[in-house]
């Protein structure tokens, strides 16, 4: 089912390069541009897009590659994505033969190995659909299907543009992987979204959810739960049939509110959240997968700034030594502006999550970088962050901060007395502080029902409209 063929090159693809690609197909196929130049096209005698080239990205993050293909590449490099159509037998091969040329002009590696070619590929191509494109393999009135196989399935800047186009479109967007795929962290949170979802193919049921479980069918141009005669969906045995994991994964949610001055240097609360946690800032930035630019608060600042009002979504992502990623939304309010984080970080089995910083942490955050809410949360998972097609268990609430204006706003002494067995700690200076409520060790589901008892406390408060 491989459909993309990335070459890693030390050097950077330039227009002589390409052109030396692109001639994979012989003289014979059209060249194209989309995506406002960033892709080129290599079109079949019929006109059908066979071959996407993206616009190469410099990636200056070390381990990228390993985290999302497997394959060690000393940084820098350039990331070069080829994306084949499954309608054309050749054009896997001619995906391969364009990374191959570009390797033996530049060094480096393609991915998957094996993959690289230096020949003519011959195509014989029918002519193209109105909507004929790579990077969708089918395309209903309600849906786009797009077939992936690699070793994580990343929001790479291909996929963030289908995705704006198919919401704009009113589609939904169907990924289908084999079961031995995962989903990073950010494709994760964007499958996860209605109507979008990561279909499985699995021999034994065929078709299922790989984060719900449900069984699909191809119904009415689209996957859907394949329901029994009560009406109710099936769990795929693959899904359920796992052993849990030893691993766990640490969750930081947090908001900061700042006023909105030419001062204000963004991701900052994040960089004391990540060095407080794992001693270290992040290593690097991005808008997409792979992150590509080294840490730089004022670079994502300079970006926010120019994308304004417009809300900005960016990804961080840690050293190898401590798996850590992080996903922040920097939105223009009225008041000023908001950075919504959420920050996973990693251990393994016989690691111990430090806990007993979250408080401090929370501190910190509260006095000196605007804190609003925090959500501490431990969940056991994947130590590399990453999400199988398999039944995983839900965070567990650890503690919840309530940050100083949200504390004046709906009164101390309201705060301080939730109908539940939480003492919160002050933090804080006295005449504005924060509350920092613990909710347990992370391991209890009943702190669910403890934070859902403490934040409908929270919002009763007299005289608040929450």
């Amino acid at each position: 089912m491989t459909k993309d063929v990335i070459a890693l090159t030390p050097k950077m693809p330039d227009t002589w390069a390409l052109l030396a690609g692109l001639y994979a197909g012989g003289p014979g196929l059209d060249v194209a541009a989309a995506a406002d130049g960033a892709v080129i096209q290599l079109c079949g005698p019929g006109g059908r897009p066979l071959v996407s080239v993206e616009a190469p990205v410099l990636v200056q993050v070390p381990a990228e590659a390993l985290r999302l293909l497997g394959s060690d590449v000393p940084v820098p490099f350039w990331w070069t994505e080829v994306r084949a159509s499954t309608a054309v037998p050749e054009a896997e091969r001619l995906a391969g033969s364009v990374c191959g040329r570009l390797n033996a002009l530049l060094g480096g590696i393609t991915w998957p190995p094996g993959a690289a070619t230096t020949g003519v590929v011959d195509v014989s191509a029918v002519p193209a659909p109105a909507d004929g494109q790579p990077a969708v393999d089918v395309l209903t009135d309600s849906t786009v299907v797009i077939l992936i196989d690699r070793p994580v399935v990343a929001l790479t800047s291909w996929l963030s543009d289908v995705l704006r186009a198919t919401s704009s479109a009113g589609r939904a967007l169907q990924i289908v992987t084999p079961p031995h795929i995962r989903l990073s962290l950010p494709a994760r949170t964007t499958l996860a979204q209605v109507p979008n979802r990561w279909v499985v193919q699995d021999p034994g049921c065929g078709y299922y959810d790989g984060l719900s479980g449900a069984v699909l069918r191809w119904q009415n141009g689209t996957f859907a739960p394949a329901l029994t005669a009560n009406g109710k969906p099936t769990v795929a045995e693959a899904f359920a049939d796992v052993i849990p994991p030893t691993e766990r994964q640490l969750i930081v949610a947090f908001r900061t509110l700042h006023p909105a001055d030419e001062h204000l240097v963004l991701g900052r609360a994040l960089e004391i959240a990540w060095r407080t946690l794992t001693g270290a800032a992040p290593a690097g930035w991005g808008t997409a997968e792979p992150v590509n630019l080294p840490w730089s608060p004022r670079q994502l600042t300079d970006l926010a700034r120019d994308r304004a009002p417009e809300p900005t979504h960016l990804v961080a992502v840690g050293h190898p030594d401590r798996p850590a990623f992080a996903t922040m939304r920097v939105i223009r309010t009225a008041t000023g502006v908001e950075e919504d984080i959420k920050l996973t970080l990693g251990y393994g089995e016989h690691e111990t999550p430090p806990l007993e910083a979250i408080e401090h942490l929370a501190g910190t955050l509260a006095t000196d970088h605007g804190l609003a809410t925090m959500l501490t949360s431990l969940r056991r998972a994947r130590h590399d962050l990453t999400t199988p097609p398999h039944l995983e268990a839900p965070p567990i609430p650890h503690s919840f901060t309530l940050g100083p204006d949200d504390v004046a706003d709906i009164g101390l002494t309201h705060a301080r007395r939730p109908p539940v067995n939480v003492r919160p700690t002050q933090l804080g200076p006295a005449a504005k502080p924060a509350l920092h409520y613990p909710l347990g060790d992370g391991t209890a589901l009943e702190a669910w029902t403890t934070l859902q008892h403490l934040t409908a406390h929270i919002k009763a408060a007299p005289g608040t409209a929450r």
